[in-house]
Formats: C-alpha cells, sequence, structure tokens
C-alpha cells in the first residue's frame, strides 16, 4: 500500500485539489493510496489513464496485448507518433510517468482472460473498463461482482457514448441490491454484432469526452464524494450535444 502522506511537493501538485472542500487533504491521500486498474490503454483508456495521472492516484494498473499503429493516434491520446510500434502499455507508462512521476505504473502486457482475470482484478481496489468488445466487459463485469471490485465501465460508438458505475455486491439507500452489468445488457451479443471502429469510423474527440467522465467517476468512487452512477447510464451524443439518463435496477 502506498504512504498516503503528502510531501511537500504534493502539495502543491494537487494545491487545487486540496482546496475542494469535496477533497481536501483525506481525499487526496486516499487518491495515493488508491490502486486502479485500466482495462484496455485506447480511445477511453488514453484519457483515463492521463487523468487519473494527474489526479494523483497512487498506482495506476494498465493491461493491453496490443502494439500502438499510426490510426490510432487520431484519438488514442496517450500514445504519439515516436511510440508507433511499441507496446500501448510501455507507451501508456511512459506517458503516464511524464505527467507525474510519482505515480507507480504496473504494466500487465496480456489480454483479459478467464486464466489470469482475478488475479489481476483483484490486486486492485477500482477498475476502469476501456475494452472493445463484449466478451471483455462481460468477464471484467462477472470478475469484478464476485472480487467485490467497484467498476466503472463505458463504451463508445461512431458518435455516442455510455458510462455507468457497477457494485453489485452491495445495497442501495433502500436496502435493495445495486444491478449488475446483466441487468443492463441480458445477453452478450455475437461477435460481429456491431462492427469495429475500424469498419465504422469513431470521432475521436468522443473518446476523450467519455474517458474523461469515466476518469472522473473513478476518482469520485475513490474519494467518496458526490452522487454515484450506480443503477444510472448515461447515454451522450455528440452530434447533438445531448445527455440523457436511464435509471435501472436489480432484477429479480
Amino acid at each position: 500500500m502506498n504512504n498516503p502522506t503528502l510531501n511537500e511537493n504534493e502539495l502543491e501538485r494537487y494545491a487545487r485539489h486540496l482546496i475542494l472542500p469535496e477533497v481536501g487533504g483525506a481525499g487526496q491521500q486516499k487518491l495515493k493510496a488508491a490502486r486502479a486498474l485500466i482495462i484496455g490503454v485506447g480511445g477511453l483508456g488514453s484519457p483515463v489513464a492521463l487523468y487519473l495521472a494527474a489526479a494523483g492516484v497512487g498506482t495506476i494498473g494498465i493491461i493491453d496485448d496490443d502494439v500502438v499503429s499510426l490510426s490510432n493516434l487520431q484519438r488514442q491520446i496517450a500514445h504519439d507518433t515516436s511510440s508507433i510500434g511499441d507496446l500501448k502499455t510501455e507507451s501508456g507508462a511512459n506517458s503516464i510517468k511524464r505527467i507525474n512521476p510519482s505515480v507507480n505504473v504496473n504494466i500487465h502486457n496480456s489480454r483479459l482472460g478467464d486464466s489470469n482475470a482475478e488475479s489481476l482484478i483483484g490486486a486492485y481496489d477500482i477498475v476502469a473498463d476501456g475494452s472493445d468488445n463484449f466478451e471483455t466487459r462481460y468477464l471484467t463485469a462477472r470478475t469484478c461482482e464476485k472480487l467485490r471490485v467497484p467498476l466503472v465501465t463505458a463504451a463508445v460508438g461512431r458518435f455516442d457514448g455510455s458510462i455507468t458505475t457497477l457494485k453489485p455486491y452491495s445495497v442501495n439507500s433502500e436496502g435493495e441490491q445495486n444491478p449488475r452489468y446483466i441487468d443492463i445488457f441480458p445477453n452478450q451479443p455475437p461477435a460481429d454484432l456491431l462492427p469495429s471502429c475500424a469498419e465504422a469510423g469513431i470521432l475521436g474527440a468522443l473518446t476523450g469526452v467519455i474517458g474523461s467522465m469515466q476518469a472522473l467517476e473513478v476518482i469520485k468512487e475513490i474519494v467518496g464524494t458526490g452522487e454515484s452512477l450506480v443503477g444510472r447510464l448515461v447515454l451522450y451524443d455528440a452530434l447533438a450535444t445531448r445527455f440523457e439518463q436511464i435509471k435501472y435496477r436489480r432484477k429479480k
């Protein structure tokens, strides 16, 4: 566990957090002590990683098995032209360290699967899922539920995005069990149902909007401030610049 005591340099670095009553010194110490896992260092995972590093999350784990390609750079802002051909985890770690050298970065050069999901997720306090396929999303949600790890999950497509927070192992203010991922999406779609970014295209800045929201929700969960997105699915239409919210409950 990271030493949560803030040194003189950190007091200056996080000064704008420290003057917020909703964060303050206690909240910043929670961020420094926290361990967050980011699944995928792509369009969503890039802004999540950069903002969590800037916020002072003490340990950031990044898992990805891909390398940086030129077509990634239109949206995956943790990488640049000089990192083409490099592992995304290595490139992402370098970006994190440039922003905040005091952050500990754990690199996992692999794909999340049945054989490693529990060991990886179990080593962290919270997970941000920025993966681009349903198989990984369902696996992550099941594993986080089993291990009682909060999950902030998001998805994007062409001009729209969605985000919610999952804590199905706990109850809400009414004493009801919180909903699961399968309460929003009951059945895992076939792998070829939705086109990939390469096939359908995607507006690059959209991933920045949703990824930044994802980082914000992770920070809120760590600090324990604000209203959680548990039981609320937020939808964003970039072409109309419109947010909508769907409330959902656990199904019997």
